[in-house]
């Protein structure tokens, strides 16, 4: 039973925050949909918050006001409002929310993702970026995909992609931030696969803590405990990797990333604080966005090759003319594949793996477009949104890579027509790591083999439906079987 104190205190807090949402709308917000009391428009967000903040913005505008509880959204939805708030701005904009689930997830947002914007944070990202991101540590596991796959084809059997990628994506992604593989039992009996992206999506859910922060401690809808149970995983795992490069450190070898960092922990030389906390919470960090991200995208890009025979069948005659059938793909070869870039980036546009980026926050009061932008507003950039915009692109709900050809539109964030890495200062810094890996897993996996649905289904037959979370993957599995179609 609820004690009276704290029903007074609920009572007060909800009306002083009433006030100060009343004083704000004084000034001249951006238009939105009409709320509801105290709930705002939380009850207007289903399953997918990216299509149902497409579908309202097309009412009310590309700078859309929400209100979440208490706490005011901005929605961007088109290319010169997103050009506004990531370059006009940028800095303005720079942060990052409070955020319940990141909390636990990131020791208290010591990472690079959700951490606070500031010194800390601009040292890490300038850590990052040279000792891990620009290294070239692409290895050869795709070579042993390619390899059990072509047994699979001499059977005639059904391989789950969505399956096989993902491991191959989690090795890679082990060797390149640990300089070690780890097997899904390392992390815990679910395996990476699972334990990742039920972080993405507890990371995505509408957390009332979020939106009411005095609610927080009640954890109404058990989120909190979920994910403190998930943090631990996580806290035992890195804590694990971290043991480990402690032993082998003392016997010499090849220093990677986490030794990095573990040396400044000792060195004592930064101006903040940089301890075993914020080590696990940058190795975690670099393994999810190097990980699930690349998985997801080319779930999407193959998805929308056996959903589309034609562009299927051009992308595997450039890679007969380019490479021939007597060897396979080397990165070597990436810069040569113009159309398979094209497919990249027009998969990209369809299907944004992180379709509202991450939340940006306003570190100050801001004018943009005529519209009043208030301190501690959270920004979703609608990158689904942007790449449905018909005043930017022509027939936009139909997958036509030719769109992109003699185009200089590119997806690095220069172009805000095409932001699936988002731009400025928090855009992702493994994005020219990221697109070489993808589109090297792609290569290989198209050129290796020739790929029909399973059990006589139709392209036009592909379910396509998502899931939501920080990472929108495929609802379904993709399923698909192989015939190897190399000459070796």
């Amino acid at each position: 039973m609820l004690s009276s104190s704290f029903i007074w205190y609920t009572i007060i807090v909800v009306a002083v925050l009433s006030f100060l949402h009343g004083s704000t709308k004084k000034k001249k917000l951006p238009p939105g949909p009409r709320g509801v009391p105290i709930l705002g428009h939380l009850h207007m967000i289903g399953k997918n918050p990216h299509q149902d903040l497409h579908r309202i913005a097309q009412k009310h505008g590309p700078i859309m006001y929400v209100q979440f509880g208490f706490v005011p959204h901005i929605v961007v939805s088109s290319p010169q409002a997103a050009e506004q708030f990531l370059k006009t701005y940028d800095l303005v904009f720079a942060g990052r929310p409070p955020h319940q689930a990141a909390k636990y997830l990131s020791w208290d947002q010591r990472n690079l993702s959700f951490g606070t914007y500031g010194p800390y944070w601009r040292y890490t990202r300038k850590l990052c970026t040279l000792e891990l991101l620009s290294s070239p540590k692409i290895s050869s596991f795709h070579a042993f995909l390619v390899e059990w796959l072509k047994h699979a084809g001499l059977e005639r059997i059904s391989v789950d992609l969505s399956a096989k990628v993902s491991s191959l994506t989690t090795e890679m992604s082990c060797m390149m931030v640990f300089s070690k593989k780890y097997e899904d039992k390392d992390i815990d009996e679910r395996g990476f696969k699972v334990v990742i992206q039920e972080a993405m999506k507890l990371a995505a859910i509408r957390n009332l803590g979020d939106y009411f922060p005095f609610l927080g401690v009640l954890d109404l809808q058990g989120l909190t405990k979920r994910v403190k149970a998930l943090s631990k995983v996580f806290d035992d795992f890195c804590e694990k990797v971290i043991d480990d490069h402690v032993r082998d450190g003392d016997q010499g070898g090849t220093k990677d990333i986490v030794d990095t960092m573990l040396s400044i922990t000792q060195s004592r030389e930064t101006e903040f604080q940089f301890d075993r906390r914020h080590v696990k919470a940058i190795m975690l960090d670099m393994l999810v966005a190097s990980m699930d991200t690349t998985a997801s995208t080319v779930e999407w890009i193959l998805s929308e090759l056996l959903k589309n025979p034609r562009v299927m069948g051009k992308v595997q005659k450039e890679l007969e003319l380019v490479v021939g059938l007597d060897r396979m793909v080397e990165e070597s070869d990436l810069e040569s594949l113009e159309y398979l870039d094209m497919v990249v980036k027009e998969t990209f546009r369809l299907h944004p793996v992180a379709p509202l980026l991450l939340p940006h926050y306003s570190l100050e009061d801001c004018t943009v477009d005529g519209y009043h932008i208030p301190k501690h507003a959270r920004i979703f950039v609608n990158t689904f949104a942007i790449g449905r915009d018909p005043s930017a692109w022509t027939d936009p709900e139909k997958f036509n890579p030719e769109r992109f050809n003699g185009s200089s539109i590119d997806l690095r964030g220069q172009h805000f027509q095409l932001l699936p890495f988002g731009s400025g200062r928090r855009g992702c810094p493994g994005m020219q790591l990221g697109l070489i890996v993808v589109r090297l897993i792609v290569a290989q996996l198209v050129h290796c083999f020739d790929w029909k649905l399973p059990n006589n289904m139709l392209p036009s037959e592909l379910d396509m439906t998502e899931e939501f979370g920080l990472v929108v993957t495929r609802a379904e599995h993709l399923i698909a079987v192989p015939t190897y179609r190399l000459q070796k």
